[in-house]
């Protein structure tokens, strides 16, 4: 007898048609899935003759990925809580909708190989495009790892848009942090400002280390003091941390305070309060982002305006481009209110 322990027969694979077919994975794909990236007519009618002999069945969702006609984008933030990524996220909604896109988040929050791991799972997904938003983070030792998961995505046809600093080799939204925050600075002494002190994350968080450099910058040449630096969280706890650290150490001469984000300003705020110190009177607070609260902290805050939804438009309308490696930069300005009032000159 026979055939009595034999199972199942398994369907044939992707890869058994290109080893019949003598090409390339990428190749067959793009041949049996209707890509628009060109493959050699010989070698598409290769494909397609050996797919036929094996009964191969491409997946649909491959195929949809590759004609590009999936209604999903993949939308990955650091904190869906923090203002800078849910005003991100109303522009990806607001242009994904323009063009009947269904718009899913993921919250990378962890540590960097949580982003690593999201970005596997979303590539199984098959969206049209993934979008990635958030500092990049030096030395964080997934890098490379990262930059293959998503060269392998878009060779099997999807788009990889980041907001963010341009550091992988994907089509990029940029944001002028440095010279924002010189413009600040430049800004601060401009109404009288001369001690400040500068609450900021490690240097490895490339948002935060591009406006602490671009504020020192700002200050150079004005002879004022180099600012006291404080080092704590990219976060609200991070800023009340650094003004509850600073109003311990005294800050006497400290007469304005630079936090590299809102959330952080708005956390030194409070614990300058709380400790019996006014902002706005007592110390100056400045912050970065011009997210939505700023205007409804008391007093208002000063900041670096950033066109946070307009950075969301920009990524969809990149991922509907054919431009893999393009560079958006998206200017910045200063906005000066209550919580740094003039100064008396001397």
């Amino acid at each position: 007898m026979t055939g009595m322990h034999d199972g199942p027969k398994s369907p044939p694979t992707l890869h058994d048609v290109a080893r019949e077919a003598g090409v390339s994975v990428a190749t067959a794909s793009r041949a049996l899935n209707g890509s628009s990236r060109n493959v050699r007519s010989e070698n598409a009618s290769r494909v397609r003759a050996a797919a036929a002999r094996l009964g191969y069945e491409p997946h649909l969702s491959a195929q949809a990925i590759a004609k590009g006609s999936t209604r999903t984008v993949a939308l990955v933030v650091r904190d869906v809580a923090d203002p800078y990524f849910s005003a991100i996220a109303a522009g990806v909604t607001r242009a994904a909708e323009t063009d009947r896109l269904i718009v899913t988040m993921a919250v990378a929050d962890g540590p960097p190989e949580r982003e690593l791991e999201i970005v596997r799972t979303l590539r199984g997904q098959r969206p049209r495009a993934i979008i990635v938003a958030g500092s990049r983070v030096d030395g964080a030792g997934t890098r490379d790892a990262l930059i293959e998961e998503l060269r392998q995505y878009r060779t099997a046809g999807g788009r990889v848009i980041l907001i963010s600093q341009r550091d992988l080799p994907f089509a990029t939204v940029t944001i002028d942090n440095r010279g924002g925050a010189e413009r600040l600075a430049r800004a601060l002494l401009g109404v009288g400002y001369r001690r400040f002190a500068v609450f900021h994350a490690p240097a490895s968080v490339r948002t935060s280390r591009d406006r602490h450099e671009g504020f020192v910058a700002g200050l150079c040449g004005s002879g004022v003091p180099e600012p006291l630096a404080i080092e704590t969280g990219f976060t609200r706890e991070g800023g009340y941390e650094a003004a509850r650290r600073l109003v311990e150490r005294g800050f006497e001469d400290v007469e304005a305070v630079f936090a590299v984000n809102d959330v952080m300003a708005v956390g030194a705020m409070t614990a300058f309060r709380d400790a019996g110190v006014v902002p706005g009177a007592d110390i100056g607070v400045a912050g970065f982002d011009d997210i939505a609260s700023a205007v409804d902290v008391v007093p208002a805050l000063t900041s670096v305006a950033v066109p946070l939804r307009e950075a969301g438009v920009r990524a969809v309308l990149l991922a509907l481009s054919h431009d893999e490696e393009a560079v958006v930069d998206l200017p910045t300005h200063v906005v000066l209110r209550a919580s740094t009032p003039g100064r008396p000159t001397r």
